[in-house]
């Protein structure tokens, strides 16, 4: 019986509601391997003692001890940015560290995503099993640099699907390399004069890069109250809210 075979005799579901099935036999999970979605849940699920592992075009990915300045600080900002951009903005909900199903090949977990309710317009949606199932609306990710797979594979896997924008904190280089999807292929969002980023997609989410490098939270806070301020943001609230949010 394949591996795949046996995933699906095992498992009524794709992820149990219990870990712990080393006794099965199952084997290991590795950086590297190939595996379906299906085989990769499956191990994953046998194996608790692994706090973080991504499936990206089909390749396992588990991840190393996090270093503290190098991903840490630039993801607890980030978190702390997105959660102060939703609670003035309904209908969105911000997810730290979970897991996306993507597609067969394809089962990442994002440093942080933005999601729109379905409902307003939204391309991811929660599974029975409490998953969030499609594309994040906007997906940030901490790369150690522009050589990490956040920029290679990660990139390919999250525009094919449909991941409206991806920023990605590239830390060696202290650059913020924000994506915007245009008819299917990934381009860049420019800084304006004042050197703030804005998404595109959700109005008043502001971003000055430099405060994000130079660790000073209040410019930061600072640039996002005057997205949050600016009339493109008081429009969209007002749709969200005419639309029942």
């Amino acid at each position: 019986m394949t591996i795949t075979e046996s995933a699906q005799a095992i498992l009524p579901a794709p992820w149990p509601e219990h870990r712990g099935a080393a006794s099965t036999g199952i084997p290991p999970l590795n950086s590297g391997d190939r595996l379906t979605r299906r085989e990769f849940e499956l191990r994953y699920t046998a194996h608790p003692e692994i706090n973080k592992a991504e499936l990206v075009e089909g390749v396992v990915q588990v991840s190393s001890p996090v270093r503290s300045k190098q991903h840490g600080g630039p993801h607890a900002t980030a978190v702390w940015w997105l959660v102060h951009y939703t609670t003035a903005t309904p209908s969105v909900a911000v997810r730290d560290n979970t897991t996306v199903r993507l597609d067969y090949e394809n089962e990442p977990q994002p440093d942080a995503f933005l999601c729109l309710e379905p409902e307003h317009g939204g391309t991811s949606r929660l599974s029975e099993d409490d998953y969030t199932e499609g594309p994040p609306d906007l997906v940030v990710e901490v790369a150690a640099s522009s050589a990490a797979f956040d920029l290679h594979d990660k990139f390919r896997a999250y525009q094919r699907n449909g991941v409206r924008e991806y920023v990605v904190l590239q830390v060696y280089e202290r650059r913020v390399a924000w994506f915007v999807l245009r008819e299917g292929v990934y381009g860049l969002l420019e800084p304006d004069e004042a050197g703030i980023i804005r998404s595109e997609l959700f109005p008043g989410l502001w971003l000055k890069p430099e405060a994000l490098w130079t660790e000073d939270l209040a410019g930061l806070l600072a640039v996002l109250q005057q997205g949050l301020a600016s009339p493109e943001h008081t429009e969209f609230v007002a749709r969200l809210q005419a639309a029942g949010g």
